[in-house]
C-alpha cells in the first residue's frame, strides 16, 4: 500500500473494428485514428482483431501504411495497471536501510528482491517496527541476535580497532550482553559463558568500562562494542587482536546502540515468504475476485516467461481501476467486437450497420450511425466537415474501404455520401476508382488459394436476431469457376462451424463483383434454411442473382427465414 499516487504506464487508447475484420473495418479504423490525433488524441491508435486479409494487406502496401497493432483482448491487466516504479529492498540490505527507505518513500510494504532480481518475499512496515522498538535495557540485557558483525559495524558507523572484521558478511548467532549491571556480575556471567564454551558468541556492549572491556577480551568474547565515543586503552586493543576479539568504536549510547544492533539484521530474516504473485497478463476483472480473500495488500507482477517483477499491484488499485479506451469503428455489436469490451471504456462508435441493442456505457459518447455504404465514407466526411485533408495514404485507405464495401459504388447500400467522399479522396490519393476497384479485387482470390478456415473467417460477422445466433461470412470475387471444385468441403465446414459455436443458421455468400451474383450455402436449422429467399439448388445451396450485400439484402433475407419460424 502506497501513500503517493500510483504511476502507471497510460493504458492505449485503440480504434479498432469488429472480429474477422474486412477492409472496411480496418481502413476506417486507421483513418479515424488518424483523425483522433489530429483533434487532440495523440495516443490514438489503430488496432485490428483479426488476421489483415490479402487484399487490405496490399492495400496498406500501396498506401505505405503500416499493418495495425493486432489486439485479441481490450480488458486491463495488472501489467497496465501496476506501478512501476517500484520502492523495493535487497534481501541483503539492514532493517535499518529498509526502514529508511519505506519511510522516504511513503510505502508500508515493499518486496524483497535477490541480487538476481527474483522477488524472494514481502516486508511489511508492521514487521520492522515491532523489531525496531527497544527492551527496557536495564540491568544485566541478554539477547540472541542472527547478524553480522560487519553490518553492526557499518550500521553504527563503527571504527574497527581490535582484531580484523570478517572478509565476509555471514550472519552469526551472536549473544548481546549489556553491561549495565556491577562488573563482577558482569564478570561471573562471562566466566561461566567461557566454561559452557558458548563466550565466542558473545557480544558485549558498554560505555566507559575500561574493567568491562579487560573482563570482555580475556574471557574471549566474539566482539567488544564501546558506546558514547568512548575508547579503549591501547594495551586493550594489543591483547583484543592477540586474543582475535573484535573491538568496535561507536558514537552512539549504549540505549540507542542496542536498538542499532537489531536494525543491523538483514531482512530476508524477517520478509513473509508465503506470498503470491500475478502475471502482467491477468486481466483486472478476475484479480478482483482472485484476491480479495488474501490477506497480502501487496502483489509482485511479474512477466509471465522469466517471472522478473515488473512492478507492484495493491488491492487498492482493483477497486476502480482504468479502463483500455475503445473507439469502434464499423460495428456496434458486443457479439462482434473484439474480447474484454464490456470492460473497456468506449468513447465512440462510428458505424453504417443496425443497431443491436446490448451496447452500454457510464457516459454519453459519440455515436455516429448512417445508412451509408461504407464506414469510411463517415470517416471521411468528419475529416471534410473539419476543414481537415487527410495524408495520401490514409485517403487511399478510405478510398479502399469505400470501394470494397460498395463494390465501387455498385452496390445497392450506396448513397450519394459514398460518391461525393470517394471522388474527393481518390483526388487526394492520386488514384482512379476503377482502376483501383479492379487491381484491389484481382488480388489473391480466397476460392483458389484459400483454406476452409481461411474462406469462412476472412469477413464473418455474428448476429442476434430475436434471440436467434446467426452468422453470415462472404468471400468477394472475381468470377466463380473454382467454386464448384470447393463446395463439398465448404459445406462441411460451414456445418462444423454452426456446430461448433452453437449457431442456430450459419451462412456463406460467395459473390461475384464483376456479374452482381452470389452463390449462397447454408446450415443449421433445415426449417430456417428452407426459409431462405433464394433461388434453391439444392437443400442448402442457392443461387441470388443481383445479391451483393450482407447489410441490404443477405440479413434481411436471413431475418425473414428466422421470423418464418415464429
Amino acid at each position: 500500500m502506497t501513500t503517493e499516487s500510483p504511476r502507471r504506464r497510460d493504458l492505449p487508447f485503440y480504434v479498432i473494428g469488429h472480429k474477422n475484420p474486412d477492409t472496411d473495418a480496418i481502413c476506417s479504423a486507421i483513418g479515424n485514428a488518424a483523425l483522433l490525433r489530429l483533434r487532440g488524441h495523440p495516443d490514438a491508435v489503430a488496432a485490428r482483431c483479426g488476421e489483415t486479409p490479402a487484399r487490405t494487406a496490399w492495400v496498406l502496401e500501396k498506401a505505405g501504411v503500416p499493418e495495425p497493432e493486432l489486439v485479441i483482448d481490450v480488458r486491463a491487466t495488472a501489467g497496465m495497471i501496476c506501478r512501476r516504479d517500484v520502492v523495493q529492498v535487497c534481501e541483503g540490505d539492514t532493517f535499518l536501510a529498509a526502514y529508511r527507505r519505506m519511510l522516504a518513500s511513503g510505502v508500508r510494504c515493499v518486496p524483497v528482491v535477490s541480487s538476481d532480481g527474483d522477488t524472494q518475499g514481502m516486508l511489511r512496515y508492521l514487521d520492522l517496527l515491532e523489531l525496531l522498538v527497544p527492551g527496557d535495557g536495564s540491568g544485566l540485557a541478554v539477547r540472541t541476535i542472527h547478524v553480522s558483525i560487519g553490518k553492526i559495524a557499518t550500521t553504527l558507523q563503527a571504527d574497527s580497532v581490535g582484531a580484523d572484521l570478517p572478509d565476509n558478511e555471514d550472519d552469526e548467532d551472536l549473544i548481546m550482553l549489556v553491561g549495565a549491571s556491577s562488573q563482577n556480575t558482569v564478570d561471573r556471567r562471562l566466566k561461566s559463558a567461557a566454561k559452557e564454551g558458548n563466550v565466542g558468541r558473545y557480544l558485549v556492549v558498554c560505555g566507559d568500562r575500561p574493567v568491562v572491556h579487560h573482563y570482555a577480551i580475556e574471557n574471549g568474547a566474539r566482539a567488544l562494542l564501546v558506546t558514547g565515543g568512548n575508547g579503549v586503552e591501547p594495551e586493550m586493543r594489543r591483547l583484543a587482536k592477540e586474543r582475535g576479539v573484535i573491538i568496535l568504536l561507536c558514537t552512539q549510547d549504549t540505549a540507542s546502540s542496542t536498538t542499532l544492533i537489531r536494525c543491523s539484521r538483514t531482512v530476508k530474516h524477517v520478509m513473509d515468504t508465503d506470498f503470491q504473485c500475478v502475471s502482467q497478463n491477468e486481466p483486472v476483472s478476475r484479480l478482483r475476485k482472485s484476491l480479495a480473500h488474501l490477506e497480502q495488500d501487496l502483489f509482485p507482477v511479474v512477466d509471465p516467461v522469466d517471472q522478473k517483477m515488473i512492478g507492484v499491484i495493491s488491492k487498492s488499485d482493483l477497486v476502480d481501476p482504468p479502463k483500455i479506451r475503445i473507439a469502434l469503428v464499423d460495428h456496434n455489436e458486443y457479439a462482434q467486437a473484439v474480447q474484454g469490451i464490456e470492460e473497456a471504456h468506449i468513447l465512440e462508435v462510428i458505424d453504417h450497420h443496425r443497431l443491436a441493442g446490448d451496447l452500454v456505457s457510464r457516459e454519453p459518447i459519440r455515436f455516429l450511425n448512417e445508412p451509408v455504404g461504407s464506414t469510411s465514407t463517415l470517416v471521411a466526411r468528419k475529416f471534410a466537415h473539419r476543414d481537415l485533408v487527410p495524408e495520401p495514404g490514409i485517403a487511399l485507405c478510405l478510398c479502399a474501404g469505400i470501394i470494397s464495401d460498395t463494390l465501387c459504388l455498385s452496390s445497392p447500400t450506396t448513397t450519394s455520401l459514398d460518391r461525393e467522399m470517394l471522388e474527393w479522396l481518390s483526388g487526394v490519393a492520386g488514384i482512379d476508382p476503377e482502376k483501383f476497384k479492379s487491381d484491389f479485387f484481382a488480388v489473391g482470390s480466397l476460392l483458389t488459394n484459400g483454406t476452409v478456415d481461411e474462406i469462412l473467417n476472412a469477413d464473418r460477422k455474428e448476429f442476434d436476431d430475436e434471440g436467434v445466433r446467426v452468422t453470415i461470412a462472404q468471400v468477394e470475387e472475381l468470377g466463380l469457376h473454382s467454386f464448384d471444385g470447393r463446395r463439398e468441403e465448404l459445406q462441411a465446414g460451414l456445418e462444423a462451424l454452426a456446430q461448433e459455436n452453437g449457431y442456430e443458421l450459419a451462412v456463406l455468400a460467395v459473390t461475384d463483383i464483376a456479374k452482381h451474383h452470389s452463390l449462397v450455402m447454408a446450415a443449421g436449422n433445415p426449417r430456417m434454411i428452407s426459409g431462405l429467399p433464394f433461388q434453391k439448388v439444392n437443400g442448402s445451396h442457392f443461387e441470388a442473382p443481383g445479391v451483393v450485400s450482407r447489410k441490404k439484402q443477405i440479413f434481411p433475407a436471413v431475418c425473414k427465414a428466422i421470423r418464418t419460424l415464429s
